[in-house]
């Protein structure tokens, strides 16, 4: 029999998760106009590899926050259907909300692998100077 602290125990991971993936993205957004101010500055050719990586970056931490939130509604919604005693609804619930946290964290691995990407190629062009 599952109770409500069953999935009220994804309540402080998601809420981490979801603070993570937002200083990531606002982390981002300062790279994005800092790059900005430099490229009106400097005109430098190396910045379009740099606008992709962040574009592609840009969609991914979307993606990662909407499936962080809906993985958080779901765990609401089922800890909601458990206090109704509806259990079997509670649990898909639950099962749903865990996968939308495992896609979340695929694409969160994802991101990082093309973070990288992105640092290499500034390395990369810092070496030429």
């Amino acid at each position: 029999m599952m109770t409500i602290t069953t999935p009220a125990l994804l309540f402080p991971a998601i809420s981490l998760l979801l603070l993570a993936y937002t200083n990531r993205f606002l982390v981002l957004a300062q790279l994005i106009r800092s790059l900005y101010r430099q490229l009106n500055e400097t005109k430098e050719h190396h910045m379009k590899e740099q606008i992709l990586h962040l574009r592609k970056r840009i969609v991914l931490i979307r993606w990662m926050q909407t499936m962080g939130v809906l993985a958080f509604i779901c765990c609401t919604l089922s800890m909601g259907t458990l206090m109704l005693e509806w259990e079997i609804a509670g649990g898909w619930l639950l099962g749903i909300s865990l996968a939308l946290l495992f896609i979340s964290l695929v694409i969160s691995l994802v991101e990082i692998h093309i973070s990288g990407i992105a640092l290499s190629i500034q390395l990369n062009n810092l070496e030429e100077f």
